[in-house]
């Protein structure tokens, strides 16, 4: 069976069962393992002189490590790429975590800035409901790009080991790839390798979200947009589903306490959103997510 084979199936046992809640109460989930690999790593390497070349060898350690397993792993068979192929990718997952949000703002702001906090990282104790919409849809268009497309493109490159070696590598960028005194060094190499393997996938990302979203003749505006993001590979996605849906992201956030300026991205959308922009953005979640499980089927087919 081929390799886009094997992914067209996994993004479609993904899609039907998410995240089994009974089965990770009795298993830890393998980005749990990788999370506590890395924090393991953290805890023994991140002290003391020659930081960064520590960090470079943590990287390259858990880099081979996993193309090593992916590799023995891939010997069991097509069955096992498939399961394991699925439980990596995180597209359902994904929308139920956005639906929980929408659902949240129609009960109560309250409610909306619990679903939130459960998937953002900025303050949301005193967010209102159009900056709660926001972190939604800001975090489903960048999540989009890490927890499917990106894991998708490097499996069809890699196989189970490319998959791998991608999802140890976006883990340990989420855990330790942070400009803070701790891990300006140790994090910079996992940071810098995150940032490598996602500048195919997030354009692509943003290119599965404008076509069918009707925006892809406004892409010197998507990428004039995506300049302006922090990151070079995270503006992508959400430029496109600014644009896709019509609204305003970005802009003003808290972080500890602090208000922080960011540029708004689609300036001129709408600002004031809730549950129904929400409900757009996951529209045009399963629309990418489609038109990828698409091009794994015509790659299958060839």
């Amino acid at each position: 069976m081929s390799t886009a084979a094997i992914l067209a199936l996994a993004m479609l046992l993904d899609a039907a069962l998410g995240e089994p809640d009974w089965l990770w109460r009795r298993l830890p989930h393998p980005a749990v393992l990788m999370g506590r690999l890395i924090g393991w790593g953290d805890r023994r390497l991140n002290h003391g002189q020659a930081r960064r070349a520590k960090g470079v060898a943590l990287l390259l350690a858990l880099m081979i490590g996993a193309a090593l397993l992916g590799w023995a792993l891939s010997l069991f068979g097509p069955l096992i790429e498939i399961i394991l192929a699925a439980i990596l990718l995180a597209q359902r997952s994904l929308v139920e975590h956005l639906r929980a949000v929408a659902d949240g703002l129609r009960q109560s702001l309250p409610a909306g800035r619990r679903a939130v906090a459960m998937i953002v990282s900025r303050d949301t104790a005193a967010m209102p409901a159009d900056a709660v919409a926001r972190s939604a849809i800001e975090s489903g268009a960048e999540n989009l790009s890490d927890g499917i497309i990106a894991p998708a493109f490097w499996f069809l490159l890699g196989g189970l080991p490319g998959l791998l070696v991608y999802k140890i590598v976006n883990t340990a960028d989420s855990m330790i790839g942070y400009r803070t005194p701790r891990y300006a060094d140790f994090g910079w190499a996992a940071a810098r390798m995150d940032d490598l393997l996602n500048l195919a996938p997030a354009r692509l990302t943003a290119l599965l979200i404008a076509i069918p979203g009707g925006v892809l003749h406004r892409w010197r505006d998507i990428k004039a947009d995506a300049a302006l993001h922090r990151s070079p590979n995270a503006g992508w996605p959400e430029a496109a589903m600014a644009r896709a849906i019509g609204v305003a992201l970005a802009g003003p956030r808290s972080y500890d306490g602090r208000v922080q300026q960011f540029p708004w991205v689609h300036g001129a959308g709408a600002r004031v959103i809730g549950p129904l922009e929400i409900d757009a953005a996951i529209t045009r979640l399963w629309q990418a997510w489609l038109v990828m499980w698409a091009i794994a089927l015509v790659l299958a087919c060839l």
